[in-house]
């Protein structure tokens, strides 16, 4: 099922319908757990059963991990001396730790079994086969499932109280607009809207279609197309000239942001028409100046689950410039490794590791050299630090788009001074798109401009749209998407992660 299709849409009124017209919130817990169920089973209905195995499994060991086996104050009880209550407070603990080990070690088994599989079959593949004797599919969305558990584990045994509602904890988890693709959501924030939903005001119902409407453009119509330019070009490699390979990297860096970010959209347009916030996961990141923020503003929802599961618990930076700076490289390489299992990922991570890595020793730097400071305060050193970080964005998307070492390297050796196939802009350009390369850079332009001047009205100015003229640009948007959307849409990029 499509979030861009007439079969979403009637799915999503039906559920809608049937949702509200009931009050008792149980009964709600129950139609939203059926829709999502109904969803994913429209796409990967054989993992539905290990799904809900693991929503169990994680919600038992919450319950065991919260659960007070302490003695409690030992001076309410003269019977239990000082030295006992001491050692009972330790056992407590440590069973506590193991519990939560427990399950982190299980998610991330099941993550890595999920990711790697088809990597191990391979080594046992014959040398004289191209393909491996099998192919086993990850579930939908177990990278951002396995995540969420993680949260809730450690969220848990940091003290928030481990839920005993499992309706509620497996509707949480199984709710159909963010589990795909998320964004990554705590369960603590999530379980208490249940608790006073509200049928949605008018300027919510406003938000919500017009989150979905301007979703479906970004996706069906503006990342749709560039996505069949990006194909087509590192799709005939051995073709491409270096001007073509720059044009689909920028392409892809596009493409990637406003087909996630159009996901994001429809998924907290969704959520809103159910009385259910989702978090932000995008905020404006190719305007950012530094790398450091560009994590703070793209896929904000996986760069706030790193810095509090992963970067944090391993000191961050209290611990000297050397160990912060090794932190920051193992966060972005297990950001690697969870995107997928080829090498280009890995590379895509240490790439980002050593950009955070070069960031950090250049504030140390420019703490102490008061001109550096100075230097990147001004105009001209903003416009530097903005064209150097996005240089690296945009570069690191190629072992993102091929993830295969070979063919991610063959781009960047020809990146320079390297003309193309003689038949390369007759096919490419001329019969399969019907335009030209300039015509190519005049719409990256223009998705740009667009894009700098959202970011000024809303990001700068913070101007927004009044909920009546949302409304009548809904339609507008829809019936676009619906004129100028490619047949057979693309499917969404982060289905593979």
């Amino acid at each position: 099922m499509n979030f861009i299709s007439i079969l979403y849409a009637t799915f999503l009124l039906s559920v809608l319908g049937i949702y509200w017209s009931i009050r008792d919130q149980k009964v709600r817990l129950w139609i939203l757990l059926i829709a999502s169920l109904v969803f994913y089973a429209s796409l990967n209905a054989q993992y539905i059963t290990l799904l809900l195995t693991l929503t169990f499994i994680n919600y038992r060991l919450g319950k065991e991990i919260g659960k007070n086996t302490s003695p409690g104050k030992h001076n309410l009880d003269p019977k239990i001396s000082n030295e006992e209550w001491q050692f009972a407070q330790a056992d407590w603990s440590r069973r506590q730790l193991k519990l939560l080990w427990l399950g982190v070690v299980v998610n991330v088994l099941i993550l890595l079994g999920f990711k790697y599989i088809n990597s191990v079959l391979f080594l046992f593949n014959s040398p004289n086969n191209s393909e491996t004797i099998w192919k086993i599919a990850a579930p939908l969305g177990i990278s951002f499932f396995t995540f969420e558990c993680i949260a809730y584990l450690v969220d848990v045994y940091r003290g928030a109280p481990a839920t005993d509602n499992f309706l509620k904890f497996v509707t949480y988890k199984l709710f159909f607009a963010k589990l795909i693709s998320g964004p990554i959501t705590r369960y603590h924030n999530f379980a208490n809207q249940f608790n006073t939903l509200e049928f949605p005001t008018t300027d919510r119902i406003a938000e919500a279609l017009w989150l979905i409407a301007r979703g479906a453009v970004k996706k069906g119509i503006l990342a749709d197309h560039l996505g069949i330019f990006v194909d087509l070009c590192f799709g005939n490699l051995q073709r491409a000239g270096s001007h073509d390979l720059w044009l689909a990297t920028f392409a892809y860096g596009l493409q990637l942001y406003l087909d996630f970010n159009g996901y994001v959209d429809i998924a907290r347009g969704t959520a809103l028409l159910f009385g259910l916030v989702l978090p932000e996961n995008f905020d404006f990141p190719y305007f950012t100046t530094s790398i450091a923020e560009f994590w703070r503003r793209w896929h904000i929802t996986l760069g706030d689950w790193l810095r509090n599961y992963v970067y944090f618990p391993l000191g961050g930076s209290r611990r000297g410039l050397i160990r912060t700076c090794l932190n920051l490289f193992i966060v972005m390489l297990i950001a690697g490794i969870w995107h997928g299992s080829a090498w280009g990922f890995v590379v895509w991570g240490v790439y980002h590791g050593l950009a955070l890595v070069v960031h950090r020793l250049t504030d140390v730097m420019s703490d102490r050299y008061e001109k550096l400071e100075l230097f990147w305060q001004n105009p001209l050193g903003v416009v530097v630090a903005w064209l150097i970080t996005q240089l690296m964005v945009f570069t690191s998307w190629i072992w993102f788009r091929l993830p295969n070492i070979q063919e991610s390297a063959l781009v960047i050796q020809r990146l320079w001074g390297h003309a193309a196939d003689a038949q390369f802009a007759q096919k490419v350009y001329i019969e399969a798109l019907n335009t030209s390369p300039s015509q190519i850079t005049s719409i990256l332009l223009t998705i740009a401009v667009c894009m700098g001047i959202t970011y000024t009205f809303k990001g700068k100015l913070k101007l927004e749209l009044n909920w009546p003229i949302k409304l009548v640009f809904v339609p507008l948007c829809l019936y676009a998407v619906w004129l100028f959307a490619p047949e057979g849409s693309l499917p969404y990029i982060y289905f593979d992660f």
